[in-house]
């Protein structure tokens, strides 16, 4: 019973929208009316600025890190730490106070690595921060960040377990990016640091 208490908490934990809460009070904005609808990071920069963007950044990634922090805390197994990992991250992506109607969970599950692998998660921030800048796609470095994480949790970490966080972490990014690689195939994904518009494209976040 306490595990599943425990799960059921980082999911809901997962479900606190920070870019609601954040691009409200600091712009007067509704994510949901602007930009590409998301709550993530990349939208609130679009739709309310780079300090907006940051705080909800923080606040997303931290919802993951303090979800892991807890389970290390307790002494949770890495079978535990993984699914407590994964919860969060569905928390975000399908969060109960936002009508399930999530971002694509790339803050969060950084923070959920950072605390249970830290070298593996340093790595994801640099891969993250070089393709950005060399391609301009929060989307694209997201997902060539993802798709490192597997196989840097299994050569930097190697617990079974969070190898296993790690491929399903993957996963759940790639089908959140979906609608995103569509458009980077077709040349018209939105950029980082273009302003967002009502009705605009979906970034990630």
């Amino acid at each position: 019973m306490v595990d599943i208490g425990l799960v059921a908490a980082a999911y809901l934990l997962g479900s606190v929208p920070f870019g609601l809460v954040v691009a409200r009070c600091r712009g007067g904005v509704d994510l949901r009316r602007v930009g590409s609808g998301n709550i993530g990071a990349t939208n609130v920069l679009r739709a309310a600025g780079a300090t907006a963007a940051v705080l909800t950044l923080l606040g997303d990634a931290g919802k993951g890190a303090v979800a892991m922090g807890l389970g290390r805390w307790i002494g949770a197994s890495p079978s535990l730490l993984a699914v407590l990992g994964v919860a969060v991250v569905l928390g975000h992506l399908f969060p109960l106070f936002a009508g399930f109607r999530g971002g694509k969970g790339v803050a969060t599950a950084l923070g959920v690595v950072l605390v249970a692998m830290p070298a593996v998660g340093g790595l994801l921030i640099v891969i993250w921060l070089l393709t950005a800048w060399y391609w301009r796609y929060s989307s694209l470095a997201a997902l060539v960040a993802a798709t490192a994480l597997p196989e840097l949790a299994w050569l930097l970490d190697g617990r079974p377990a969070l190898v296993a966080l790690g491929a399903a972490l993957l996963l759940l990014i790639l089908w959140r990016h979906r609608d995103n690689l569509r458009r980077l195939r077709a040349g018209t994904e939105g950029r980082i640091g273009e302003k967002a518009r009502a009705g605009g494209r979906e970034t990630s976040g």
